[in-house]
């Protein structure tokens, strides 16, 4: 018998789980480089990246604060959603599939975009996939949570 859980916990969980698994895969994708680095890296989205630059630690701690916000807002969308169609948590893999192709869409073609960073990403057939397989996860993740 599984417990069902409330609308809030799977938000904060999933989006929480989501955006931290995601900063992991942004730091393989990019040669297992410092999860740290990325962070700032999604700081300077916020602040530039001069200024993400310049306040080192300080930066990193907003971005990673930043992940998890967005990925517990993300959750929050699905998790609603998925209120108002229980078809989202009935068939929760594919529609959590389908979600984080839209997750990928939004984030790097109108959120980079609309950024301080003011860049839309230039992928290779391989970067695109390994970030496209990146927000399959994700989506799944916040489906997951959002299922009960």
């Amino acid at each position: 018998m599984r417990r069902h859980t409330s609308i809030l916990t799977a938000v904060v969980l999933g989006g929480a789980v989501a955006g931290l698994v995601d900063l992991g895969a942004a730091s393989a994708i990019n040669g297992f480089i410092d999860p740290l680095r990325v962070a700032r890296f999604i700081a300077a989205g916020l602040f530039g990246l001069k200024t993400a630059k310049a306040m080192g630690m300080q930066s990193a701690l907003i971005g990673v604060a930043l992940q998890v916000g967005m990925g517990i807002l993300i959750a929050g969308v699905y998790a609603v959603g998925a209120r108002v169609l229980p078809a989202l948590r009935r068939h929760w893999l594919p529609a959590g599939l389908a979600f984080g192709v839209g997750v990928f869409v939004v984030m790097n073609y109108v959120v980079v975009p609309l950024s301080a960073l003011h860049s839309t990403p230039a992928f290779t057939a391989t970067s695109f996939a390994l970030n496209m397989a990146a927000m399959l996860v994700f989506g799944t993740i916040v489906a997951w949570f959002a299922r009960d």
